[in-house]
Order: structure tokens, then C-alpha cells, then sequence
């Protein structure tokens, strides 16, 4: 094997087709920019921006979408050896529409089946998800079999042998929320999270890392207030909990007792699709270079807002010295 990567994240990847314009609904956009997109793909070019030798364990459909996400990926220095075509679906595309500061609505077109949820724990490279120096796995991935299966497959490879990230990720129209067929609607849909629980509760139990906003929190706990949630958390198994708040800043809590709490980076939003992709990448970064609670938070942050002042979201992900120039500004 070669030398092992900082991170391998597993997970969803797909098209982002964004419109280019803001403030109108997608009846009627005009023009439209492409992007690589997926949280799994997004965390991967996250740090491979920040300079850490990253890869993805993801599927595409055998289509010329496929073969553009292979070419983004390479141009961003993110690994591509795990990434195969699934021959009878198509490449996931997703769309949204941009209201600036606060609502950005998804339309996922991720049907039969998207090809990332049809990754088989047999086709796992066990030895190099052992050795990466990070392991990131997303909520998604736990929603259909095979998908769940080679998700919790590759965490029982990992076996906690280095930090293990669980993106709490939660979509819930992909386990039937959202007037899905859990049929109850609101905003995450009870019975769409009673579904998840148990698996998220079983990632748990693999993970070192868990990360995610209230909402998702509350998919794997039950529980809203962000400080339970991460206590919550803590007794799940994990080492560490990071609780995004949104404007209330971002909570950090270690089982040794540290906790950090800090403010959010204000900025002039522009699409606040990538943010968390991008507070993800910088978290890897941060957890490689063994900062402390306070800085890393800050550091994540700061990459998070850099993203949502930008259009785009893996293409927006920020460099070393963008974000090292940004906190240097506040």
C-alpha cells in the first residue's frame, strides 16, 4: 500500500447545478454553473485545499456526468482510485435556488437510486481505511443497503485506529421525512428519524468524532439542546462532539472535559450550501495538525464562512492562506 491518506471520506457525490442567479425561484432561472458536489466529495477537496492528501469512496453512473466528476476531482488533487461507475443509474444531480442570507432550497434528483448508495462492503479497501490518518464517513450512507452495510463494515475495519468522523448528515427526504413516506411531514419527520436512529446509534458506537447542527444531533440522540446533545454524544462513544448552532456559533465538547464554545464569522452570505463541507475539511485539518479545541473551532469557522460568501461550493473551498488571511483581517 502506499503511504497512507490524512483523510478518506465515504460517501455521497454527485452534480451540483446552481443557479446563476439569486433571488428567483428555479422556474425562472436561466443559466445554470456545474459543479462536483456531495458532502463526501466536498469534505475531500475541503482539505485537499488546505494541502492534506486526501480520496473519496463514493459511485457514479457509467455517463458523461461520471466521467466530469473523475476530471474534478483529479483537477482538485482528491484521490479517484475508489470512485466506480455503477452501469444502469445515472450520476445524481442536484439543484437549488439561492435566498440569500438563510434559505437555499435542494431539489435531489437521486432516483431509481443514486450509485453512491449502491458502494458494496466487498469492494472495500480495508487496509488503507484502517491506515488513513482521518476516516469520515456521512448520515447518508447509513439511509439503503448496500450502502449501510459497507458503512458500518468500513468503521468495523477502522476499529477507532485513528480519529473517525461521523457527519451526522442528515437529509431526511432520503428516509422518507419530509411528507416522504414517513407521511408526517415538518421539518425533519418523526418517523423519518426513528428509522435512522438505531443506525446512527450504531455508527456511534465505531466513531471518535461526531459533528453535525441541532438537527442532526437530534437524529442520533433524541435530544435539542446542543449541550446535551453532545453529552449525549460523549456517552455514545465518541471523543468528541461539535455542535453547529448556526448564528449562535459552534459548540465543541471532549470526553477529557474541554470545551470550547465560539461565535460564528459573520459575513455577507451568497449561498450557505457549502459552508459545513468546507467547517468539515478545516476540522480534519485542524484534528492532523493536533490544534487545541478553541482554534480549530475558529479555524473551521472561518473556511465555513469563506464558502458562503462564495456561489459555489467545492470549487469555493478556501486555501491556507486564504483562510490564515481572513482570521488575520477579523
Amino acid at each position: 500500500m502506499t503511504e497512507p491518506y490524512d483523510l478518506i471520506t465515504m460517501g455521497r457525490i454527485g452534480v451540483d447545478l446552481y443557479p446563476l442567479q439569486a433571488g428567483v425561484s428555479l422556474a425562472q432561472v436561466e443559466t445554470f454553473g456545474k459543479f462536483l458536489g456531495g458532502s463526501a466529495a466536498n469534505v475531500a477537496v475541503a482539505a485537499a485545499r488546505l494541502g492534506r492528501r486526501s480520496a473519496v469512496i463514493s459511485r457514479t453512473g457509467r455517463d458523461p456526468f461520471g466521467d466530469y466528476l473523475h476530471q474534478a476531482l483529479r483537477e482538485f488533487g482528491v484521490d479517484d482510485r475508489w470512485v466506480t461507475p455503477v452501469d444502469d443509474l445515472p450520476t445524481p444531480v442536484t439543484f437549488c435556488e439561492i435566498f440569500p442570507p438563510d434559505d437555499f432550497p435542494l431539489y435531489f434528483y437521486r432516483r431509481p437510486k443514486a450509485p453512491d448508495l449502491v458502494i458494496h462492503p466487498e469492494e472495500l479497501d480495508r487496509e488503507a481505511i484502517a491506515a488513513a490518518r482521518i476516516f469520515w464517513i456521512t448520515g447518508t450512507g447509513l439511509c439503503e443497503e448496500p450502502s449501510r452495510g459497507a458503512t458500518l463494515a468500513a468503521l468495523e475495519a477502522r476499529a477507532k485506529a485513528g480519529p473517525t468522523v461521523f457527519d451526522l448528515d442528515w437529509r431526511p427526504m432520503f428516509w422518507g421525512g419530509e411528507g416522504g413516506a414517513s407521511k408526517d411531514g415538518g421539518a425533519s419527520g418523526a418517523a423519518a428519524r426513528a428509522t435512522a436512529r438505531p443506525y446512527y446509534e450504531a455508527a456511534l458506537r465505531y466513531a471518535t468524532v461526531a459533528v453535525g447542527n441541532v438537527d442532526e444531533a437530534e437524529v442520533a440522540t433524541g435530544l435539542r439542546d446542543p449541550k446535551a446533545c453532545a453529552q449525549a454524544l460523549l456517552e455514545r462513544g465518541v471523543e468528541l462532539a461539535v455542535i453547529k448552532q448556526g448564528p449562535k456559533g459552534v459548540l465543541a465538547v471532549h470526553r477529557d472535559g474541554r470545551v470550547a464554545e465560539v461565535p460564528p464569522t459573520p459575513v455577507e452570505v451568497v449561498n450557505g450550501l457549502g459552508a459545513g463541507d468546507a467547517f468539515g475539511g478545516a476540522l480534519c485539518h485542524g484534528l492532523l495538525a493536533g490544534w487545541d479545541l478553541e482554534p480549530m473551532m475558529r479555524y473551521a469557522n472561518a473556511a465555513g464562512a469563506l464558502v458562503a460568501a462564495r456561489l459555489a461550493c467545492s470549487s469555493a473551498m478556501p486555501t491556507v492562506d486564504e483562510v490564515e488571511g481572513f482570521l488575520a483581517g477579523r
